[in-house]
């Protein structure tokens, strides 16, 4: 069985690169506390993949079908401390979880 992450980022957002990063790194570390695949993810190389979407209305799509389908999420929400408003939510970690249901929701979006 293959495990993996997917981080989805909002592209209209258009976040700096620290930013993005950093948004980012919240969700995987969220989502992973989540999994039940986490040490197993872990110990075979922590297999990362980030994609985009278009808003907020995709990003919250994409998380409904995921806790639908019993998937470790996190969506992140942004504090307001410098480029954007408290409660922006920008990114979602999904997994570490089986590669082929997290790709039935994931599967289609490009990569970032």
């Amino acid at each position: 069985m293959s495990i993996k992450q997917v981080i989805v980022v909002r592209k209209d957002l258009k976040l700096g690169k620290g930013k993005l990063i950093a948004q980012a790194c919240h969700a995987s570390i969220c989502a992973s506390d989540k999994s039940k695949f986490k040490a197993d993810w872990q110990e075979k190389g922590q297999k990362k993949i980030v994609v985009w979407c278009e808003n907020i209305q995709e990003l919250a799509g994409l998380c409904k079908k995921a806790k639908d389908k019993g998937l470790p999420v996190f969506l992140v929400q942004d504090a307001g401390l410098t480029q954007l408003k408290p409660g922006t939510k920008t990114c979602l970690g999904i997994g570490p979880a089986q590669e082929n249901k997290i790709d039935e929701i994931t599967g289609n979006l490009k990569l970032l």
